[in-house]
């Protein structure tokens, strides 16, 4: 069963939605909205979203959409799931099939099913900035190539190309951020750089060239994929720095969805298209794949807590993409993705229904590193909404990441993390640990093996991270529970992260 709550952006209407949604019996909230620069106990997410994990109730949160800068992620809490967007391997397309019968694949979202044919193409160092509506006015009824590379963004080539008569453009770009968030309001197709050569030897080779491009085409198991969106929001949190956030990456970038039949979808030229369907990107897109992740993982496994569903998501999730190298981030020119643009990886939900091992959290848990974050009694009865909780003790969470926040930039610094690992697989099983760290960063874990005899028995480590002369800003590796029948890989990604004032 789905229940949908509609609140607005006033505290107590977020606050009201979701202490209903708690009060309905409701296993997993997904709330796709954040609020930005507000400390925990002041945030009606924060607040409510801790009400509900004391009901058994997991909260799913969208990381935002302010990336690709570091610090500009919201719902960073430790008592929720939050998740970034990535990309999925479908890409919407057109065929440019040219005058000598070659055709190739390039990204298109124009709207309307069309078939342009043999339209002549014009092509010339003048034109390819497509930045002059005087001279593009002599190609009416024509395909223009325009080139990014030239000083003008796509964007900006698209907005002027749709003030003018041209037939059509081929943009020859390495732009990957558009074809995340953009539509197509001409006819045109995106090629990039790497098959751009086949059109260019083409058009050197005739005097006449032409081509036709046919729109409205779909490519599935396109490579590499997934990738981390350019504008999911990057951790650390600024409100809550001590938890690695975001927690997982989830498909965010075009995505399908419902939409309002009275609202514009797309766009030709000046004329607004409307239908009960859109295209969407963004990190509320991602959040409802984790939330539906959740609710699999709570009605396979009833008696699993919040932190355990996060934890089995989170310690399961891939960090490889289809070409099965490391995730690339879409904001760092395709360099391979941190945890702090992707958390633990990519959710597999598979995998999560059988994680091994879990790291659990209650209420009680959460107070304590409230208390240890040096928060005070009156802030964290804000957050908790009750006079019944006190610190019981000072320590850092039973998180499956392992974050070192520091704001000695130039300077060793080193924390000691512990940690306490629930059995969750059926019978007895022995756990030896692997990590891999880059130079610089320093990992000691002790004991090195977990030897368990009984499903749901608990066991604990610890973890001592030293940083010696790291290069940049932040350094980040992974510590590895893999079972003696290697059926199960519990990942947790290391990070260390200095502030620079």
């Amino acid at each position: 069963m789905l229940a949908m709550y509609k609140v607005s952006g006033y505290s107590s209407d977020i606050l009201a939605g979701m202490d209903q949604a708690i009060a309905d019996g409701v296993d997993v909230i997904s709330i796709s909205m954040g609020i930005d620069g507000v400390p925990p106990y002041e945030d009606p997410v924060a607040i409510a979203a801790f009400a509900a994990m004391e009901k058994g109730v997991l909260v799913s949160a969208s990381a935002g959409n302010e990336g690709p800068a570091f610090m500009t992620l919201h719902n960073g809490i430790p008592w929720m799931l939050t998740t970034g967007a990535g990309t999925i391997d479908r890409q919407f397309s057109a065929i440019l099939t040219l005058g000598n019968g070659n055709y190739v694949y390039g990204w298109s979202l124009f709207p309307l099913n069309a078939w342009m044919v043999d339209l002549p193409i014009v092509y010339n160092e003048t034109l390819l900035s497509c930045n002059s509506s005087e001279l593009l006015s002599k190609a009416i009824g024509q395909l223009v190539v325009c080139q990014t590379d030239t000083g003008r963004s796509l964007t900006s080539q698209i907005d002027t190309l749709s003030q003018t008569q041209v037939a059509g453009a081929i943009f020859l770009s390495n732009d990957t951020t558009y074809a995340e968030i953009g539509g197509l309001p001409i006819p045109g197709v995106v090629l990039n750089l790497v098959d751009s050569p086949l059109l260019i030897n083409y058009l050197k080779s005739t005097k006449d060239p032409s081509a036709s491009i046919k729109f409205q085409q779909t490519l599935v198991g396109t490579k590499p994929a997934p990738a981390v969106a350019f504008y999911s929001s990057r951790g650390p949190s600024p409100t809550y720095p001590s938890i690695l956030k975001p927690d997982v990456l989830a498909p965010g970038s075009k995505v399908l969805a419902a939409w309002m039949g009275n609202a514009a979808t797309a766009r030709y030229g000046n004329l607004y298209l409307s239908s009960d369907y859109n295209v969407i990107s963004g990190t509320s897109m991602a959040c409802p794949h984790s939330s539906g992740v959740a609710a699999l993982l709570k009605g396979a496994h009833p008696d699993w807590s919040p932190a355990a569903i996060r934890s089995a998501m989170m310690t399961t999730a891939n960090l490889l993409d289809n070409t099965l190298g490391p995730i690339k981030d879409n904001g760092l020119y395709l360099e391979q993705a941190s945890p702090l643009a992707m958390g633990a990886g990519h959710i597999d939900p598979n995998k999560a229904l059988d994680p091994g091992l879990v790291y659990d959290v209650g209420a009680q848990d959460y107070v304590n590193h409230l208390c240890f974050m040096n928060y005070t009694s009156k802030q964290i009865a804000a957050i908790t909404r009750s006079s019944n909780y006190s610190c019981t003790s000072l320590s850092d969470l039973n998180y499956p990441s392992f974050m070192l926040f520091s704001d000695k930039a130039n300077s060793s610094t080193s924390m000691e993390f512990k940690r306490t690992v629930t059995n969750v697989a059926d019978g007895a099983a022995t756990y030896k640990v692997k990590w891999t760290v880059p130079n610089g960063l320093s990992v000691k874990v002790t004991p090195d093996t977990l030897v368990f005899h009984d499903k749901n028995e608990k066991l604990s480590f610890t973890v001592l991270v030293e940083t010696d002369k790291m290069k940049g800003q932040f350094s980040y590796g992974t510590l590895v529970w893999e079972d003696d029948g290697a059926k199960h890989s519990v990942r947790s990604p290391i990070l260390v992260y200095k502030m620079y004032w």
